[in-house]
């Protein structure tokens, strides 16, 4: 893995249905996100806050909300994202809400076509976030990155990056997910997606689960993980504005993040959704501190 790590924040909670993700990065500061990962030998770079435009709290347009404000977060973040991968180190993107993943994964795709690697993203969350315009009951965008990703969305998101597609669905492997609208389950099947909801948890456990998600990965895989801090179940994370019951609980995200951390792969990293606002005493972002440096290599294992 690599040991070069810069961290973007991303302040923004354009894409969200409630406001306070926008605080999300300092919250992240103030769990101590930078030093704790120094702690494990890496060299960390806090390349600050990116700039974009204030959320102007408008109903949806076409059934987007704020699509141009959006856009324009998106291909900052794309760039800054880039960057870094072109630099040769591990970009970890602090949002914001998670339609931010849009310009961070399709930074990702862009430098592995450029570079002839596979991809592999793994987006744990508990939706699915494939709605589009027709489908959204809301026109939040946060719900729709995944869908223009693949390509099902505004041309304008889609085209980011400059591949449309920006990838493939079979690149993905979705984890925790539990609430998907009607219409956008239809797409997700239709599309072909990969989904280990909490139903496949429950009955197969995280470890299998885990295994089949991190399967074939190769010395030739660019492992992304997308990190959406409402995967984890509601009562161990209450800073987010979209929780629902019935996620991970502490034990089963841990294992998670350690068997991310043993393929050695992990090149890329979102962290999204966390809502200072809706927080009590900063936990929320302090568990999804604590698991992300598991992400890098805490290990809770005793035995050698």
């Amino acid at each position: 893995m690599n040991h070069q790590i810069s961290i973007i924040g991303a302040p923004t909670d354009i894409g969200a249905g409630s406001r306070g993700a926008s605080m999300g990065p300092e919250a992240l500061r103030v769990a101590n996100i930078g030093p704790v990962l120094e702690s494990h030998g890496l060299e960390v770079h806090d390349r600050g806050n990116l700039a974009g435009p204030a959320n102007p709290w408008q109903p949806p347009v076409d059934g987007y909300r704020h699509l141009d404000e959006v856009v324009a977060w998106n291909r900052t973040v794309h760039e800054a994202v880039h960057a870094e991968l072109l630099l040769g180190r591990l970009p970890i993107l602090l949002g914001g809400d998670h339609s931010l993943g849009i310009g961070s994964i399709s930074a990702v795709a862009r430098y592995c076509r450029d570079t002839h690697k596979k991809l592999r993203v793994l987006w744990l969350d508990a939706h699915a976030d494939f709605n589009t315009n027709g489908l959204t009951p809301s026109g939040n965008l946060h719900g729709m990155p995944v869908a223009a990703l693949c390509g099902y969305g505004p041309q304008a998101l889609i085209e980011i990056g400059g591949h449309v597609p920006a990838i493939n669905p079979k690149w993905i492997r979705q984890i925790g997910i539990r609430s998907v609208d009607q219409g956008e389950k239809r797409l997700v099947h239709q599309a072909g997606l990969e989904v280990f909801d909490m139903r496949y948890i429950d009955e197969m456990g995280m470890r299998h689960t885990m295994e089949l998600a991190l399967a074939t990965l190769d010395v030739n895989t660019h492992l992304h993980v997308s990190f959406d801090v409402d995967f984890l179940d509601a009562d161990l994370a209450p800073g987010v504005g979209t929780t629902v019951k019935g996620g991970p609980t502490y034990r089963e995200a841990q294992l998670c993040m350690e068997m991310i951390a043993d393929t050695g792969r992990l090149a890329s990293l979102d962290v999204m959704e966390l809502n200072p606002a809706l927080d009590v005493r900063n936990a929320t972002a302090e568990v999804a501190v604590d698991l992300i440096e598991s992400l890098f290599g805490k290990s809770t294992l005793m035995r050698k």
